[in-house]
């Protein structure tokens, strides 16, 4: 995850603490010293709509096997005394799970922030306040179009106003929000309007992900938009990010050529600002999946990031969290602590590794089916990166 807004803005919010700390880079098993991972926590699969990009594979029916509430709260414990600092709670959609607020309120007593990755459909005013009064320090609505465009994305008509309405309950109470937008070649087009709808609701946060082929997802591989526009969509972003300065915090996430790319044309740009950039790409050390953030699915699996599903490294039903992550007995969590030495091509020669940590493993295996090859969605020129 880039902020965007930190890089150029200076800005300062919860997750820069995290990202961009002295010491992060260089940490095996936490986001920094002293602290576990960011752990992206899919409480339950079961889902209200059935978006064409679901890495979980996501639909209205219930599945078994998942956590019980005691179980869950179990994992929690687990998570306090490896002091993770965030469980983001996903699915699915988390607000369809019973126990999701009394799990929210137990994860607080331990001390672990907790945020929400919702489709926001089911944020009326009362479940709104309920997320208030618990302290959730971050909801993320998904939207990937306007109007009708995110209803097909999302496979249900009144998607879009449903998440449009559970926004503006958040904002109408203060509860911070912001939005979740999955680039890809059908709403790339989108990108100017998502910051008019941005400005026009004062919306103060916004996440812009990059394709990930997994679940659904690996079957609109070929509608990923080309490196050409990923380099357009960087633009438009760096542009809205000076734009609106500490109005709104502006993310990228899934493809860490983004900050490479920032860099170079800042370099070009605004040579101070650039220098400011470099120093925190070196806290940073780009893609910290298996490191400083991982992932426990509906059943108590653990991977590396919610898009790795295909690689399971323990469950928590059996060992605590913390042991399964220091532990690394799996040879892909051991690599990923580890990966430079086993990255191939053009990320094996790419003179920015340092900063980029080879991208996201899970495109390179979905493309490639060799976990450890180049991230096709790198749109870096050879020449940028050094093997010209």
């Amino acid at each position: 995850m880039i902020s965007v807004s930190k890089l150029l803005c200076d800005t300062e919010n919860y997750g820069d603490s995290l990202r961009y700390a002295k010491g992060a880079h260089g940490q095996r098993n936490g986001a920094v010293a002293g602290m576990g991972p960011v752990v992206a926590w899919n409480i339950t699969r079961t889902c209200n709509l059935k978006c064409v990009h679901c890495y979980s594979n996501s639909d209205a029916q219930k599945y078994s096997g998942e956590l019980t509430t005691d179980e869950a709260k179990k994992f929690i414990d687990d998570c306090a005394d490896y002091k993770v600092p965030v469980l983001l709670l996903s699915g699915g959609e988390p607000l369809i799970r019973p126990d999701v607020f009394e799990l929210v309120e137990y994860a607080n007593k331990r001390g672990i922030r907790t945020t929400f990755s919702t489709n926001g459909t089911l944020i009326d005013e009362k479940t709104a306040e309920r997320i208030k009064d618990l302290g959730v320090g971050y909801v993320g609505i998904s939207l990937d179009g306007l109007g009708k465009a995110n209803d097909e994305f999302r496979g249900k008509s009144g998607a879009f106003e449903g998440a449009l309405k559970g926004i503006r309950n958040c904002l109408k109470i203060d509860q911070r929000v912001g939005l979740r937008f999955t680039i890809n070649r059908y709403n790339f087009h989108d990108l100017e309007n998502i910051f008019k709808l941005i400005k026009e609701e004062g919306i103060p946060r916004v996440c812009f992900y990059h394709l990930v082929y997994s679940g659904r997802g690996s079957q609109m591989m070929q509608h990923d938009i080309s490196h050409e526009e990923s380099r357009q969509a960087m633009d438009i972003i760096m542009r809205y990010a000076e734009e609106l300065g500490n109005k709104c915090e502006i993310l990228t996430v899934d493809n860490h050529a983004d900050i490479v790319y920032l860099y170079l044309t800042y370099l070009k740009k605004d040579p101070a600002r650039a220098e400011k950039i470099m120093e925190l790409m070196k806290r940073n050390g780009g893609n910290r999946s298996g490191i400083a953030f991982g992932n426990v699915d509906p059943l108590g699996n653990v991977h590396s990031d919610q898009f790795t599903q295909s690689h399971t490294f323990g469950n928590v039903r059996d060992q605590a969290f913390g042991q399964i992550w220091t532990e690394a007995e799996h040879p892909i969590l051991a690599g990923l602590k580890d990966r430079k030495p086993l990255l191939k091509g053009r990320c094996a020669k790419c003179k920015w590794l340092e900063f980029c940590n080879g991208n996201f493993r899970a495109r390179a295996e979905a493309v490639s089916n060799d976990f450890w090859e180049s991230d096709p969605a790198c749109y870096l020129t050879d020449k940028e990166i050094g093997i010209e």
